[in-house]
């Protein structure tokens, strides 16, 4: 399969600047995303078509602008943009308080059922087939109980779904907002699969989401998206009810004797 250019050849009257315009765009439009290792001088001077001079000259600018971060014998990479949705302090403040994370859960219902149900009015032909992959390794990684996999899988299925709503302000402070998922302050994804039994309904519920997506079914798209997030709620819930009646159960024991 040939690698295809994601940079437009530059014309001549434009040079560094238009090369700082299309990095700038890309950034933008949620395609460069921080942390993201650009191609080296000599490869962006051949997909766009200029010197190399004027490729580490828009480099400069962009690392002027807080764009781009260059670090010698390593490359060039998007800067942090966004920063993190929270500081560690209020995260530790969340993971003492739980009642903090359902309105975590409760940002994050509302946020993707918009972007599900955008995707599913916008999805293009890459979008849909990034989806697909994805939901391909879900599947997959199911049948193969390998939950390493189907972990990573999930946060890139949120962040696929979330692309293809095509808002760049969405696209963006989500990318901060998964953090949180990544980092299992607030829960751990096995511990989810452990209320599911198998993980069968967690797999279900991205497949019924990424499908009305693939097919363009909006009002679908956005109830699916509501499903899964009421059902990791009422997960949680059912997870800390569980564990205050044990608690108790463990205190009556010890003074019963």
């Amino acid at each position: 399969m040939s690698q295809i250019n994601p940079f437009e050849p530059i014309g001549h009257e434009s040079l560094s600047d238009a090369v700082v315009e299309q990095i700038e765009n890309m950034i933008v439009d949620g395609i460069l995303k921080e942390g993201r290792r650009l191609p080296s001088e000599r490869e962006l001077a051949m997909m766009m078509g200029v010197s190399r001079p004027k490729i580490r000259e828009a480099l400069h600018i962009l690392e002027e602008r807080g764009l781009v971060t260059v670090r010698h014998g390593e490359g060039a990479f998007i800067a942090a943009l966004t920063g993190t949705a929270l500081s560690p302090a209020m995260l530790g403040l969340y993971a003492r308080h739980s009642e903090a994370f359902f309105d975590y859960l409760e940002y994050r219902r509302e946020q993707e059922a918009f972007a599900s149900r955008l995707a599913a009015q916008r999805a293009t032909v890459a979008d849909k087939e990034r989806i697909i992959e994805i939901m391909n390794v879900l599947q997959q990684s199911w049948e193969d109980d390998d939950l390493e996999t189907s972990q990573e899988a999930d946060f890139q299925f949120h962040q696929a779904i979330t692309d293809a709503s095509q808002n760049t302000t969405l696209i963006h402070m989500m990318a901060s907002i998964y953090d949180l998922t990544r980092s299992r302050i607030f829960f751990n994804r096995d511990f989810l699969r452990s209320i599911d039994g198998s993980g069968r309904s967690l797999l279900d519920q991205h497949l019924e989401i990424g499908q009305a997506v693939l097919d363009g079914d909006a009002v679908r798209a956005d109830k699916a998206a509501r499903n899964h997030l009421d059902f990791v709620e009422k997960s949680v819930r059912f997870g800390q009810e569980q564990k205050q009646r044990e608690a108790k159960a463990i205190k009556r024991r010890q003074f019963s004797r």
